[in-house]
């Protein structure tokens, strides 16, 4: 039997919080001494006290912990533990991307006051065959994309590993604008197949883009809105225009996404020449 000091010790909690626990009914000691009061536990209520704050860490109530610990059996509790670990998972997600979203807003701010030189190319984008998996999401907010775009990726790379189809170049995401301020957005892989539906995807070929201006993003897929942004004052101070449903090309996501490489590829309307007046050179940082 253990003290109740000794036992707040070994389970890493406060003496406080252990006599709250009994008042609960949650965790009562093996043993009260009728004249001194003193608690005393057995070292095998350590198993017990972990599952309570394990629950009560993960963000529920102490009624909803007492009804776990004296209700649900163990593969029932395993469960929960898991969804809420999903859950807490996918906040964290959240979070992460609503973070990296500031990040790239305020890396626009720097880049309308100056930066370093924004790379851009104007040529055209060849034809390309791939298998396409579309979506549709609310609108151009990350907050909307982000969620769509994920499953897609996970949704054609499965579909693909269960066709033996193999993808023979980098992937890219298209962005088309949809009814009602709605986004289309098409997850593409380069495969060398026949046209065609199949299981989870289809086989189509992307047209050429007869003239599109092209910038790298260097970082995680989250900052590329401060690149688009720039890319789009370039196009502005150019003497063309653009005509709307970008491009993002991973050309390398083998490493942390802070390495990643992004190519992002504007189409300009046609009719605009580079040689009538030079942009000024944006700066971005």
């Amino acid at each position: 039997m253990l003290g109740i000091g000794e036992f707040a010790r070994r389970g890493r909690i406060s003496v406080r919080m252990l006599r709250h626990y009994d008042a609960m009914g949650l965790l009562t000691p093996a043993h009260v001494d009728e004249w001194t009061g003193r608690r005393a536990y057995e070292v095998s209520q350590l198993a017990r006290l972990n599952r309570l704050v394990v629950l009560k860490e993960l963000g529920f109530s102490l009624q909803q912990v007492k009804t776990m610990l004296d209700e649900l059996d163990p593969v029932e509790l395993h469960g929960m533990l898991r969804l809420r670990r999903m859950e807490l998972e996918a906040q964290i997600d959240a979070d992460v991307a609503r973070l990296a979203e500031v990040e790239a807003r305020l890396r626009a701010v720097d880049d309308a006051s100056g930066g370093h030189d924004l790379d851009v190319t104007v040529r055209p984008v060849e034809p390309l065959r791939v298998a396409m998996r579309s979506g549709v999401a609310a609108s151009y907010d990350p907050a909307s994309i982000t969620p769509v775009v994920q499953p897609l990726f996970d949704e054609i790379i499965a579909a693909l590993g269960a066709t033996r189809l193999r993808p023979i170049g980098p992937a890219l995401v298209r962005y088309e604008r949809g009814q009602r301020g709605r986004v289309v957005v098409d997850v593409c892989f380069p495969v060398d197949a026949e046209l065609g539906p199949r299981g989870g995807f289809a086989v189509v070929d992307l047209p050429r883009i007869e003239r599109a201006a092209i910038a790298l993003h260097h970082g995680p897929p989250e900052g590329v809105m401060a690149t688009i942004q720039a890319l789009a004052s370039w196009i502005d101070r150019s003497p063309h225009r653009s005509s709307g449903g970008n491009r993002e090309v991973y050309l390398d996501c083998a490493g942390a996404r802070d390495t990643w490489v992004l190519e992002i590829q504007e189409p300009l309307l046609p009719g605009t020449s580079p040689s009538r007046r030079s942009p000024t050179p944006l700066r971005r940082s």
